[in-house]
């Protein structure tokens, strides 16, 4: 926004520190950030020659923080439904990433990633995967904020974990300036990383002042197979290595016990909670309701495409509302107010951007999102808080905003540049979903290399 703008909803959502929605409020914004919170009479009379956006029937919130995605599996969406997690990977994933996977598929399907969260209000994502120079390049483009990690194996065969510590770094240094990009190091899984790598990427997130990304305890079999070669649980491994700390963001952690939901709580350290991906995959349900009890900060992901086959913020935190309540048998367990707290705030604390994003708070970053609440079948509306969470689908979003800047409208981004670049993207669409099915079939000659 060139000036600044009263954003004029029916209702504020703020997430912090009120956890409720604000009546008849609305935002000022200018020079990308939030100005001032407070009644609409009292924003006109406090800014009065702001342009005034009135936003009937809306309600205004932060926008979703994704937690955990791979945004480049965009292009392998339905390529590998209806298996279990191992299978999935071995006899599926694996085998076409190794077949695929080069800087043009990731900057492709991250891009159309990107432009799913966006439209559907994600304004910031943390992805994992390969070729992060393209990633970040992916972001800037569709104009999401990304924290991106280069994902970090040692899997006979495949790129050396040097190589590709080394591209992650690269590409950290390389967008060290710009402000809506961040970096995270993001070994795969400790059953992927061993001892010595993982030790060396906990002492480098430290030094660098970064998050750190780790799928943990994601299926059973994981957690068996840990103690019989290890004789300890991974996270127990992951404490002694000194990769938990604030830092740590531990992805899906579905087969935490007590002790492991303990050593996460005193370390300080995250988990990403990704429910309909480890529903399809038939992973299990994670312990939300203990995690939140003890402490330990949960944010939202939807993981990629290829494991949950949506991109929308809105469907999986009202999944993670109601499968904490079926899990425990709580019904109060993830009320609406602290499932929208885990999909904005919770994922910016994770990130340790809480600073900047994830709430409606005076000089934070103007990341907003205006979802409609007026329509025949969301009426009559009670608690807004509980619309957002329970009632409205992405449908239903109105504008989403990025930095006070205007990137989306009814599902639909709205720069010139990003819509080109879409435009462009979809049109090779077809030739990724042949060579993809060519790799499913045997039948596919074509092979990138470096």
């Amino acid at each position: 926004m060139a000036s600044n703008t009263l954003l004029l909803p029916d209702w504020v959502i703020p997430v912090a520190p009120s956890q409720g929605a604000l009546p008849g409020h609305g935002v000022a914004v200018g020079r990308g950030r939030i100005l001032d919170l407070a009644p609409h009479a009292e924003l006109r009379a406090r800014h009065p020659d702001a342009q005034v956006r009135p936003l009937p029937g809306c309600a205004l919130l932060p926008g979703f923080v994704n937690l955990h995605t791979h945004a480049a599996m965009s292009l392998l969406r339905g390529a590998g439904d209806d298996l279990p997690l191992m299978t999935w990977l071995r006899e599926r994933i694996w085998p076409l990433e190794s077949r695929l996977l080069s800087p043009d598929f990731v900057y492709d399907g991250s891009a159309l990633a990107f432009a799913e969260m966006l439209a559907g209000g994600t304004t910031c994502c943390a992805d994992m995967y390969f070729h992060p120079d393209d990633v970040a390049r992916a972001a800037l483009s569709i104009g999401i904020r990304a924290v991106v990690g280069g994902s970090v194996f040692e899997m006979p065969g495949g790129p050396s974990a040097e190589s590709l510590l080394s591209q992650a770094l690269a590409a950290h240094e390389k967008y060290r300036g710009e402000p809506g990009l961040r970096f995270m190091l993001a070994p795969h899984a400790p059953y992927t990383v061993g001892d010595d790598m993982l030790r060396r990427l906990a002492a480098m997130a430290e030094e660098a002042d970064l998050p750190i990304a780790i799928h943990l305890q994601e299926t059973q079999q994981e957690v068996e197979e840990a103690v019989v070669s290890s004789g300890m649980r991974p996270t127990e491994r992951l404490a002694g290595l000194g990769l938990l700390s604030p830092r740590l963001i531990a992805v899906h952690g579905v087969h935490l016990d007590a002790m492991d939901i303990e050593l996460l709580a005193s370390h300080g350290a995250s988990v990403a909670h990704c429910p309909a991906s480890n529903l399809k995959l038939a992973s299990g349900l994670a312990p939300v309701a203990q995690l939140q009890a003890a402490g330990v900060n949960v944010g939202i992901g939807t993981d990629g495409a290829a494991s949950n086959n949506r991109l929308d913020m809105l469907s999986e935190l009202r999944l993670a509302a109601l499968l904490a309540k079926g899990a425990s048998g709580d019904a109060c367990a993830l009320p609406a107010h602290r499932a929208l707290y885990a999909a904005t705030l919770g994922g910016a604390k994770a990130l340790g951007w809480d600073g900047e994003i994830g709430s409606i708070e005076t000089g934070k970053c103007a990341d907003l999102v205006a979802i409609k609440l007026d329509s025949a079948r969301l009426s009559p509306v009670f608690d807004p808080v509980s619309h957002v969470v329970y009632a409205a689908g992405r449908e239903d979003i109105d504008e989403v905003w990025v930095n006070g800047e205007s990137v989306a409208k009814k599902l639909q981004l709205t720069k010139s540049p990003s819509k080109s670049d879409l435009e462009r993207i979809m049109s090779r669409i077809s030739q990724w979903r042949l060579r993809a099915s060519g790799v499913i079939s045997g039948t596919n000659t074509y092979f990138y290399q470096e």
